[in-house]
């Protein structure tokens, strides 16, 4: 339930200055703002202002800002006007330029956002914790990736026990850099530079497209020393006896080097499974009961990377150059819809966001208190730019396709008539009725597949 509230919250942020974002500049252009909502539905607290009405909506979803005479072209049709009525301070009785600043305004303030949130995590600093550059080829455990009958790595030549150090002329520091430069560039040749024995070699790798999260995969995993670091009370592990600082060096008689073969040695294993650990300098042999690896209730030593700003200039950098790098992202995740993507699979509604939200930031909340909602600030700023291209789209309904409306009205010198803009406000009704069928589609695949 608190996961739930505070995905709800968290969506609702964003929504929430999105609508701010059109509210101000609306004000600003003299056009009355006739409602301002927190929530949906039935208003279950309202509060009659000077000139704008404040409600709490009853379902805690975002919210809207209702702007006087913003369905007017409706008014037309029932009095069979070819005109837009457009009294004083309604929305269409001013220009079409200050139109077009209250519709951009909402993505606007979203960008805004956006880019203050990220300049606030990188001054308070993240903690990541993820996995060496070093790689295992996912080949070896017969995984193959999907959009391609071959894995990427294979071909480019890479090995087990490769450091990649370098992809596209990015740095890599570690496995968490690895992914976000391969995640972003599916179907782009990339040069990779990696250290061998010692010797770096320079090859190129074209990452394929993964229909179902939209994702550049190489086939690779991380390569992680199977050397304990933690181990959960009461779980297979402890019960065997097994101890922070041990290094697991055979399994059921294989020799294992890395947290990949003991995976498979676990996957393969039709009963208990026979370690072989290093404690003290000394080999000891002992037995555990588990189905997976993941159920042992072993942590294993990680890389832990905290990125925080120098100054409060560097985070301000950092902070534009972070949204810019989300920007970037979306524009080619939006692409990518296009290139054989699975969108009940890759495309989220709702639903999965709020769930995602909630439960990313109930359970850093319970790691790391307090500290932990600094990544999910992070995930909120990202979603902010998301929102924010989407509603620029040049699609009826949304705030881009009204820009598009009111550019043709300054090219032509005259409104459109109110049939007109009614069928195109149809036809976008209809096109967000089918993308809202897809995305809880793909919402009820997601939930149902966990």
């Amino acid at each position: 339930m608190i996961a739930i509230l505070l995905g709800l919250l968290g969506l609702s942020i964003v929504v929430i200055v999105h609508e701010f974002g059109h509210f101000v500049i609306a004000r600003s252009m003299g056009v009355e703002v006739e409602a301002f909502s927190i929530g949906w539905g039935p208003a279950l607290l309202t509060h009659k202002g000077k000139r704008t009405e404040w409600r709490l909506g009853v379902l805690p979803i975002g919210g809207y800002c209702k702007l006087k005479g913003e369905d007017g072209f409706r008014a037309a049709l029932d009095q069979k006007l070819d005109f837009i009525p457009a009294d004083k301070g309604s929305f269409y009785s001013v220009h079409p330029l200050k139109r077009i600043a209250i519709a951009i305004a909402g993505p606007t303030f979203n960008m805004i956002f956006a880019v203050l949130v990220f300049i606030f995590v990188v001054a308070i600093g993240t903690t990541i914790q993820t996995a060496p550059n070093r790689i295992v080829l996912s080949s070896e455990t017969g995984a193959m990736v999907q959009g391609g009958s071959s894995n990427p790595a294979d071909v480019a030549g890479l090995r087990t026990g490769d450091i990649i150090r370098v992809v596209d002329g990015k740095t890599i520091r570690d496995y968490s850099d690895l992914q976000e430069v391969i995640a972003s560039n599916p179907g782009k040749a990339l040069s990779v530079e990696v250290m061998r024995g010692g010797t770096a070699q320079n090859l190129v790798i074209t990452p394929h497209l993964d229909p179902n999260s939209g994702a550049g995969v190489i086939g690779v995993y991380a390569w992680v020393d199977p050397v304990i670091a933690t181990i959960k009370d009461q779980s297979p592990a402890a019960i065997a006896d097994l101890r922070t600082g041990d290094t697991i060096t055979e399994a059921n008689g294989k020799a294992i080097r890395n947290t990949v073969d003991l995976m498979e040695a676990f996957k393969g294993a039709s009963g208990p499974v026979n370690l072989t650990v290093v404690r003290d300098a000394k080999s000891t042999s002992m037995t555990i009961v588990s189905k997976s690896l993941e159920e042992t209730g072993i942590g294993f030593v990680s890389v832990i990377r905290t990125d925080k700003a120098t100054s409060l200039p560097d985070a301000i950098a950092k902070g534009f150059k972070e949204t810019v790098s989300t920007l970037s992202l979306t524009i080619k995740s939006i692409g990518l819809l296009f290139r054989g993507v699975n969108v009940f699979k890759a495309v989220s509604g709702p639903a999965r966001i709020t769930y995602l939200i909630g439960t990313a930031a109930s359970e850093q909340i319970k790691a790391d208190g307090l500290a932990g909602l600094v990544p999910v600030f992070s995930f909120l700023a990202f979603l902010s730019v998301s929102l924010a291209i989407m509603n620029l789209l040049p699609l009826p309904v949304l705030d881009g396709g009204l820009i598009l409306v009111f550019i043709i009205e300054l090219f032509r010198r005259k409104p459109l008539t109110a049939k007109s803009l009614y069928r195109y406000q149809f036809i976008g009704a209809a096109f967000v009725l089918v993308l809202f069928v897809v995305a809880t589609m793909s919402d009820v695949f997601f939930f149902v597949g966990k």
